[in-house]
């Protein structure tokens, strides 16, 4: 088999046919592009679950009388309510946390965020038991032991926060790959009807070659690699688009990432996700062309 001259068919038929090949590749890069986001929020969650699942803790919060006048907890209901808890089966450290500790502890969370320091005052931080469990997952007997009780303003799980935030992430992962794969049955399509135009105007030198002794794999397989080489540079264009988007999201959002709220995404994260991208736009280019040419163009 000559192999210059199947790529010069190829280099042909993409040219021949240049509108159709310009909205297959815009197609699939969009797709591509949007599969990569969806792969990257599910890079993300997983970020934030290792972040902060051993970091969980439930709050439980006192009434400003405790936090303004009992800044050692040596007074009751401080003191009984710290003794209830670090007797209650499945906790593992009770740390209090005054006023002026809790107020240091936001101004260092938040230090990327000077506006939003320079609103809080050390008053507006109520006093903190900080409960860390043997299992996050039972923060469910710290909520209903403390809630109500007295002394106690309320009690926050934070894991709690944590599932409703995955849950949100999750929504967005779902919604993303839904548009990926509207966007891929319309790059399937596509490729099909370029394959079968190529065909079509193709079809009078293909007949010649069969009828010269041209197997038909020999005269098929420009068309497939004219799908594969589409689907690469859709590929490719969805990559770089993926790119931008991380870099313009991280840019908007610097904040969140550099106070460590959220774990930041970079271009690496998109490196290590191409591969998947790559072998997707190749498989599915290769497969719709070759299905298309089995069962729908006779050459």
């Amino acid at each position: 088999m000559r192999t210059s001259f199947v790529f010069s068919e190829v280099v042909t038929g993409l040219r021949r046919n240049v509108t159709m090949t310009i909205a297959m590749i815009l197609t699939t890069a969009i797709s591509l592009s949007m599969l990569g986001l969806g792969l990257l929020i599910v890079r993300m969650v997983d970020k934030i679950q290792d972040n902060y699942q051993s970091k969980l803790e439930v709050s439980v919060l006192l009434t400003n009388d405790i936090s303004a006048n009992d800044k050692d907890c040596a007074q009751q209901p401080c003191a009984g309510l710290r003794s209830a808890l670090e007797t209650t089966s499945g906790v593992e450290t009770v740390v209090y946390e005054n006023r002026e500790k809790g107020y240091e502890r936001f101004k260092q969370i938040f230090e990327a965020q000077p506006e939003l320091v320079k609103l809080a005052r050390p008053e507006a931080i109520p006093a903190t038991f900080r409960v860390k469990l043997e299992d996050p997952e039972r923060a469910d007997v710290i909520v209903q032991a403390f809630t109500g009780k007295a002394g106690v303003k309320s009690v926050n799980d934070q894991g709690e926060f944590l599932g409703r935030l995955v849950d949100l992430f999750n929504g967005i992962r779902n919604f993303v790959l839904s548009f990926a794969l509207v966007q891929a049955l319309a790059a399937l399509l596509l490729i099909s009807n370029t394959i079968q135009v190529s065909a079509f105007t193709r079809r009078t030198e293909v007949g010649i070659m069969r009828l010269v002794g041209a197997t038909r794999w020999y005269t098929q397989l420009p068309f497939l690699i004219e799908a594969v080489v589409a689907g690469i540079i859709g590929a490719i264009v969805g990559l770089g688009l993926l790119a931008g988007l991380v870099v313009g999201v991280t840019r908007m959002s610097g904040d969140l990432f550099t106070s460590q709220i959220f774990p930041p995404l970079g271009l690496l994260d998109v490196v290590i996700v191409s591969p998947v991208l790559l072998g997707v736009a190749i498989l599915i280019s290769a497969l719709t062309g070759y299905v298309t040419l089995r069962l729908y163009v006779r050459i």
